[in-house]
């Protein structure tokens, strides 16, 4: 009987091992797939911004209700001390974290539009070109007043 207990807690771990395996395989060919969206960097120098934004966003009424849980959910991800990659290893321990608020931030600005996203942005404009590259929106063009907050 417990050779059985150990062969199901083995199973088990291997399972928990593979589907781990299998995210940061996720999460790394994203990051190669798409290699132009941001630095790491740039990222990690926007962060205060970013948090600032995405608990206005997350706040905000006139935003869906959905978008605002994928927020709720993205912010204690954020604040959870345990990640996908633990934030101890130099560079690739804040990838994950950098990887999954681009793809919530992607799917945020699908539903709640760009102009929530520019309306809540606390930074400079320079920053929130950053944001937008990394939420995936296209390169603003020149003399959009639109895309640039400080213009106009």
């Amino acid at each position: 009987m417990s050779s059985q207990w150990w062969e199901i807690a083995a199973g088990v771990l291997a399972g928990l091992v593979a589907v781990y395996a299998i995210l940061l395989l996720a999460l790394w060919a994203y990051a190669r797939r798409h290699p132009e969206t941001v630095g790491m960097r740039d990222a990690l120098r926007l962060l205060p911004d970013v948090l600032r934004v995405l608990r206005r966003l997350a706040a905000d009424k006139s935003v869906a209700r959905g978008v605002r849980i994928k927020l709720f959910l993205l912010l204690g991800y954020l604040a959870f001390p345990i990640d996908l990659v633990p934030d101890f290893l130099p560079l690739i321990g804040y990838a994950d974290d950098v990887i999954i608020m681009a793809l919530v931030l992607r799917s945020v600005i699908r539903s709640a539009g760009p102009d929530a996203l520019r309306r809540h942005w606390p930074g400079t404009p320079a920053g929130l070109a950053v944001v937008e590259r990394l939420a995936g929106l296209p390169a603003p063009r020149p003399g959009n007043p639109e895309r640039n907050p400080g213009a106009g």
